[in-house]
């Protein structure tokens, strides 16, 4: 939930994400932003210095306005962030990619023009400071982690370069992450698993602890589901557990992850698992339907089930370092236990949908609320086509429900979608930002039924997460292609009534269409917690933002660059630089102002939402 703080006429609130903070900022009316010039955001870790945010762009001459001669151009006391919110999220600019975590002091100052459109120096009895914590998400047994998975974005450039490698070229299966990859612009050198840390983020973080913590612990074993396999570092520790005969998995088969003429990733793995494995350990091969879409750690000792993680992040190089992908981990024997009862029904029943549609674990949801864990239900597909129908039906009732919601309701959805999926969900998602009367902000991989901001309208945005173009127009930095690699937007997760008590969250491995309910072996979580539920809100409005950004000013796009250019001919020089070069420069007038308070404009609704 949200922390608040107001002072004067200013009021700020914290909301706190997975390692970042949601930061947003009101004036009561238009009369109170009169000649507003933006806001100064200053950061103060607990123990650490205090630092200012930073904006893109700055005046075009910094001379004519109050500045602090110690801060860059773009540094947000001299150049206010001309938003009603921010997104901050540490390691971004400041503190390298190892970010401190912990309590943070946020302090947001409103800054105004004079008479002349100068900026006038910094009034410090305007300011407000909220106090918040920044870490990984935890709550009570729950934990939560996300991948970065921003390799299109002007960060991962400054960081590694747009031609950094993601995996050697070469197809070997356990490669060496620790060897160099590539070198910057500003000539570091850095390794795979520096680009790894960084990219899979708290989900790479929480993965990890959780097969070091079985590695370590000889009374633990591992029961796993994985449908794409073949992180080389995963891999290491899954063949020592193989060794000392404690983990079985259930490895899909389908012909994406098999090939007898041409061994896949997962081939090859199972032959080293089934050399190294002793007594206790085992691995099986199947695909339901069509696929074993499940990504899942079962972590018991000698009693039964202790934890088990899930969610949608595959245990592989693009699931964990490309896609924009989420981890849940439960730490609650009783939710632990029935995913380990699915298991022991799907090793046993052979990896066959029909088998298991028929079978208990299939016709209904499952209902969890504990001191460790908030009000959850979870279904686990396949599912006959009736309870399928049924499980999609629910989650699209919830939306309708939320859409009829008058000043404070809000659908925020990231979801992979190939265009391809059957059922309710998607169309409903698709249809929402039509709807004037709520906010409605999403994003698919599908290329259809886009919608993006338009100033002066209040309908919902609907982003795609594959910009036709990847050649972005000065002044911007270009940004990697992922090409064949699929998708960013690998998240199936949909957020309701984020600010509210009865906020709920949609999330899981589960594709959220028909075929995959009838024909995959998934399962898809139903979490009622506020704090949760705004969690994956953030997640969510990060994406939004920066895809937004990207379908607007990609070749094709609204801001698209004119014929001819290419990225041969396209500058790359830094963001800020060439915003600089191209003639992008804050204004000196308020007229930025005039969206965040017309009604007819989502700006204004943004605005009351979260402020």
């Amino acid at each position: 939930m949200a922390k608040s703080t107001a002072q004067s006429v200013l009021t700020v609130k914290a909301y706190q994400g997975d390692a970042r903070t949601l930061l947003a900022f009101n004036l009561p009316n238009r009369k109170s932003a009169k000649n507003l010039a933006g806001f100064t955001i200053q950061c103060t870790p607990d123990g650490s210095t205090p630092y200012y945010l930073f904006n893109t762009l700055q005046f075009q001459t910094p001379g004519s306005h109050a500045q602090v001669a110690t801060e860059p151009a773009t540094s947000s006391v001299n150049a206010p962030i001309r938003k009603f919110r921010w997104l901050h999220v540490p390691g971004s600019v400041h503190q390298g990619t190892s970010p401190v975590f912990g309590k943070y002091t946020y302090t947001v100052t409103p800054r105004f023009f004079d008479g002349k459109g100068s900026l006038l120096a910094i009034d410090p009895s305007l300011s407000v400071s909220v106090k918040t914590t920044v870490q990984p998400f935890k709550k009570n047994g729950l934990e939560l982690g996300f991948t970065r998975g921003y390799t299109q974005s002007q960060a991962f450039d400054n960081h590694f370069g747009i031609k950094a490698l993601i995996r050697p070229k070469t197809d070997e299966l356990l490669f060496d992450t620790s060897q160099q990859s590539g070198v910057n612009s500003n000539g570091v050198k850095y390794t795979y698993q520096d680009e790894y840390v960084w990219l899979g983020f708290t989900a790479r973080q929480k993965i990890f602890d959780v097969l070091n913590q079985v590695l370590k612990d000889k009374t633990l074993s591992l029961s796993m589901f994985a449908y794409d396999l073949n992180e080389p570092d995963i891999l290491q520790i899954l063949l020592q557990l193989a060794k000392q005969g404690r983990v079985r998995i259930i490895l899909d088969n389908a012909t994406l992850h098999h090939n007898t003429s041409k061994p896949t990733s997962e081939d090859k793995f199972t032959d080293l698992f089934n050399k190294a494995a002793t007594k206790g350990a085992a691995i099986t091969r199947g695909h339901f339907g069509r696929y074993a879409h499940d990504k899942i750690f079962i972590v018991s000792n000698k009693t039964g089930a202790i934890k088990v993680l899930t969610g949608s992040t595959n245990f592989s190089v693009t699931g964990m370092y490309v896609n924009s992908n989420h981890i849940l981990v439960f730490n609650d024997p009783a939710v632990a236990a029935k995913y380990a009862e699915v298991f022991e029904a799907s090793w046993t029943g052979g990896v066959n949908a029909a088998a298991f549609a028929g079978s208990a674990l299939a016709a209904a949801p499952f209902a969890f609320k504990s001191k460790l864990t908030p009000p959850t239900t979870i279904t686990f597909s396949p599912h006959t086509s009736p309870v399928a129908g049924t499980v999609l039906q629910s989650l699209v009732d919830r939306i309708n429900v939320e859409s009829k919601q008058k000043g404070n309701g809000s659908v925020l959805f990231a979801v992979m979608d190939d265009s391809k999926g059957t059922g309710p969900v998607l169309p409903a998602l698709q249809k929402l930002h039509e709807n004037t009367s709520i906010f409605s902000y999403g994003v698919s991989d599908a290329t259809e039924g886009i919608s993006l901001y338009k100033p002066g309208s209040n309908t919902g945005v609907l982003v795609t997460g594959k910009p036709s173009s990847a050649i972005l127009p000065p002044p911007f930095n270009q940004v990697r292609s992922i090409g064949g690699v699929g998708h960013q937007i690998h998240h199936k997760f949909v957020v309701c009534g984020f600010n509210r008590p009865d906020a709920v969250v949609y999330c899981g491995s589960s594709n959220l269409a028909l075929g995959g309910e009838t024909a995959n072996g998934d399962n898809l979580i139903a979490i009622q917690d506020q704090d949760v539920a705004t969690v994956f809100a953030i997640e969510a409005i990060g994406l939004i933002d920066h895809f937004n950004f990207l379908d607007n000013l990609a070749t094709g796009g609204k801001g698209s660059t004119k014929p001819g250019t290419t990225a041969k001919t396209m500058k790359t020089a830094s963001k800020s630089h060439a915003a600089t070069e191209a003639g992008w420069f804050l204004s000196t007038d308020d007229k930025w102002v005039d969206a965040y308070y017309n009604k007819s404009d989502l700006h204004c609704v943004d605005r009351l939402l979260f402020a």
